[in-house]
């Protein structure tokens, strides 16, 4: 039987992204992409604060309770949640303008895979890079959307795709680094959407939002379909797994690019949707700066 998420936020994100529960706070963050914003929200969907920025904002990795280490399309950068101050940490593509940064997410053992792609989405011109502790290395390149960074519980594998391929790949990592070592493999193959963000839970399984497919999928391991939840809107771009216990999936959607038709039967597209799951996720690693 399938299930299908219900609306939390009717947030009308042009492009919302980049969730992730901050153990710290105990609250969601999530930003929307292309109106640079980020905002924070308490597990039942009450607005907690808003930060609004001059530059695209993608990602988040958490500092500590109070800091957040902000993906940006010209670098790397702390932003204090109180004082709102930005300082940056490393330029990423600050020279090239017809970057952005994308889906982004902190591996096992603290090191930040930051993802770019090209602004008008019309060829390859991405990368992936990994920070950690004061070093920025670049891991992948010829990316066109990079997205479903995430890694296993025991840090042994990293999940990424380029959208457009509609194919989820898998490599073992460096347990000292986090970084990629030998060849990416095929992990799963999308023929709902075009995979988007995903992350994974305390049993290894990955849920992988559906660009266009209107659901979230759960992986297994081995990469076979375990369930598929729906949800009333077609651009689902990325889940977390957060509340009290872990256990509510929490998904950003997108209304940009959306005909009128569509944004009449979607009204709420550009929304956060949350479900209740069984099995919990796991605690957001926290950035080695």
């Amino acid at each position: 039987m399938s299930r299908t998420a219900k609306l939390l936020i009717d947030s009308q994100c042009s492009l919302g992204e980049g969730p992730i529960w901050h153990p710290l706070r105990n609250q969601l963050f999530y930003f929307d992409i292309n109106n640079k914003k980020l905002f924070a929200a308490e597990a039942d969907g009450t607005a907690v604060d808003t930060w609004w920025f001059d530059e695209i904002v993608a990602a988040a990795a958490v500092i500590d309770r109070d800091t957040l280490a902000i993906a940006t399309e010209t670098g790397l950068k702390k932003l204090d949640l109180n004082t709102r101050m930005i300082t940056l940490i490393v330029d990423i593509e600050a020279d090239n303008a017809d970057t952005r940064t994308n889906d982004s997410r902190v591996d096992r053992t603290g090191g930040f895979w930051i993802g770019t792609m090209r602004k008008a989405e019309d060829a390859p011109g991405g990368s992936v890079y990994h920070y950690r502790a004061g070093k920025l290395a670049k891991i992948i390149t010829d990316v066109s959307v990079p997205n479903a960074t995430c890694f296993s519980p025991d840090g042994k594998i990293a999940y990424f795709t380029d959208s457009g391929t509609k194919r989820i790949l898998k490599s073992a990592t460096d347990p000292e680094t986090g970084k990629p070592v030998g060849e990416w493999s095929l992990f799963a193959v999308s023929e709902r959407g075009y995979p988007d963000g995903a992350v994974t839970d305390s049993e290894g399984y990955l849920w992988n939002a559906r660009w266009g497919g209107g659901c979230v999928v759960r992986h297994a391991p081995d990469g076979s379909i375990d369930q598929i939840i729906d949800v009333p809107v077609s651009q689902v771009s990325c889940p977390a797994l957060g509340g009290p216990d872990l256990k509510t999936l929490f998904l950003t959607t997108a209304n940009k690019n959306l005909s009128a038709a569509q944004l009449t039967a979607e009204r709420v597209a550009g929304g956060v949707f949350a479900i209740d799951v069984d099995v919990p996720g796991l605690p957001e690693n926290l950035i080695k700066l």
